[in-house]
């Protein structure tokens, strides 16, 4: 086995993390006791009193990208992937095999056009110092996960880090999901479940770590979300794809006056002032108490109680039995079951919770079953679906009408006609 060796050195006088140095506060951090030795006590009695607030879950999920409005169920779906499942691993010393399971949380966003999708991938990578953006069109399956170069100097092979490796520990957020080649869409299969990348190139033969939550961004196949399909058949991804992802969520740019005003006056102010002060809507923390309370949260790792990992047996069974009264549906796996069980730890983080309750399991099945439906079935309702179709019944009930009265009266006319000739 070849050895790899770095031949790059940095000269410094001093050494400062880079999240400090740009105002960032880290919350994604390989050590559990650094985080909680990272906080004062001043800063420990913050935290146990944004705990305490009244709605705590919904303040922390308006608190994400402020300047955008609306899309709470997106912003919620954020939250909990930025707060993250309990990573778990089968130990050798107590009978396992050393299999680990992931506990980062993928989400993707699926929509018309101007609906903010792009804006969210920028701001999960404003507030992170381990977050990668990246373009699917523009990325290829060596950029997202690795490659094998030649050092010009010394003629040896090296190991080249991609967009995921880059990202470890982090998340990577990648725009123009669906424009994504097919066999760019295969390397990262590894990555989204194993959270591993393999190579085997040019005589090296490594394992490397891609522990990265994945945001992705796409855009439906025919430009505009069609609601008469269901989300796979407007969607340019493969089963295999589609089913890595743990939540989906669905922006459609519908006209509403009420809520068109307030877009546009939200927008207007943003331009107008170009801070969030004389907006309507604030959120009750700003970015740098967020930071800390998801980097403070992520330091627990909640556990299941009975009752809650009796709901999601029940659950489970509850959706493969209705997988099994529409076999055309969307196909309910163990990982739908794994994501239940993430989503519920982020949500039992989100309250500083080191227990996860049934209260936190429905949060996760209600945001699950949704993005079920989505996928299988046209869950959206068509505003006036019910009264065009009433109209143009009666519209045809009308022309009925009218051409049997014609028909009378023309057979009126012809019998007139005849009398009068007799």
């Amino acid at each position: 086995c070849r050895e790899l060796t770095y031949r790059l050195v940095f000269l410094a006088s001093s050494v400062q993390p880079a999240e400090l140095q740009s105002g960032f506060v880290n919350i994604r951090d390989d050590s559990e006791e650094a985080i909680l030795n990272s906080f004062s006590a001043q800063d420990k009695d913050t935290i146990e009193a944004m705990r305490t607030t009244a709605g705590i879950y919904e303040k922390l999920a308006k608190a994400i990208a402020p300047t955008i409005y609306g899309h709470e169920e997106i912003k919620k779906g954020i939250l909990l992937m930025l707060l993250g499942g309990v990573h778990k691993e089968a130990k050798k010393e107590g009978g396992g095999d050393g299999t680990k399971l992931r506990g980062d949380i993928n989400c993707c966003l699926v929509g018309d056009p101007s609906t903010a999708k792009s804006n969210f991938l920028k701001y999960v990578c404003s507030i992170l110092p381990r977050a990668v953006f990246s373009s699917g069109k523009a990325s290829t399956a060596a950029g997202l996960t690795a490659t094998v170069s030649k050092d010009e100097e010394t003629g040896e092979f090296c190991i080249e880090a991609g967009a995921l490796m880059l990202a470890d520990n982090g998340i990577c957020c990648i725009d123009e999901f669906d424009k994504m080649d097919d066999k760019d869409q295969v390397a990262i299969h590894e990555a989204m479940e194993q959270q591993t990348i393999s190579i085997a190139k040019a005589g090296i033969q490594a394992t490397l770590n891609a522990r990265a939550s994945i945001l992705a961004a796409a855009n439906p196949m025919d430009g505009r979300y069609d609601r008469r399909k269901t989300l796979k058949q407007n969607l340019n991804l493969t089963p295999a794809i589609m089913s890595r992802f743990d939540l989906f969520f669905v922006v459609l740019d519908e006209q509403d006056e009420r809520t068109d005003l307030a877009i546009a006056s939200h927008i207007v102010s943003l331009h107008q002032h170009g801070s969030l002060a004389h907006l309507t809507q604030q959120p009750d923390f700003s970015t740098s108490q967020l930071q800390r309370y998801i980097r403070y949260a992520r330091s627990l790792k909640p556990a299941l109680s009975d009752a809650a990992a009796r709901q999601l047996v029940q659950y489970y069974a509850e959706l493969r039995r209705g997988e099994q009264a529409d076999p055309g549906a969307y196909r309910v796996t163990v990982r739908q079951l794994e994501a239940m069980i993430r989503l519920g730890e982020a949500r039992a983080r989100a309250e500083l919770e080191q227990t996860i309750s049934v209260a936190h399991i429905k949060e996760a099945k209600r945001l699950l079953k949704a993005s079920i439906m989505h996928v299988s079935r046209d869950d959206i309702d068509m505003v006036g679906d019910d009264d065009l179709d009433d109209e143009l019944q009666a519209q045809v009930e009308r022309a009925e009408q009218v051409r049997r009265e014609e028909q009378a009266q023309a057979a009126q006319q012809q019998q007139q006609q005849q009398q009068q000739q007799q």
